[in-house]
């Protein structure tokens, strides 16, 4: 998925800037200048615990990106995007990943260091 996001400043003013957001199979990419030619910001998957907090007021949809060391990143899109399921989905997808690949290198440990008879 790729489009318009708007992220919430972490400065005293917390103005909304918007970004140029791609959506990859184990990260949200977000380009400043609204175009692909600067580098991106990564947030990686692997530091996100949850999305948090989605509320529809008027023509936006809000929503809190929560890291594993407890920073929220707050975000909105339009009312008719779907980009908080987009990342729900995609987050999920990527931690059912994770813990099956946790799971088989689990059980291909405990298969090596099983007691003979």
């Amino acid at each position: 998925m790729e489009g318009k996001l708007e992220k919430r400043s972490d400065n005293l003013l917390q103005f909304w800037r918007k970004k140029l957001c791609v959506l990859t199979k184990d990260s949200l990419n977000m380009f400043a200048d609204g175009q692909k030619k600067t580098k991106c910001k990564e947030l990686k998957f692997q530091s996100i615990k949850k999305l948090d907090c989605v509320e529809r007021t008027g023509k936006y949809i809000y929503f809190t990106i929560v890291t594993t060391d407890n920073k929220e990143i707050d975000f909105r899109c339009p009312d008719e995007s779907s980009w908080n399921a987009a990342i729900t989905m995609a987050l999920i997808d990527f931690q059912n990943k994770e813990a099956l690949q946790t799971f088989r290198s689990r059980q291909n440990s405990e298969r090596r260091v099983a007691p003979c008879k």
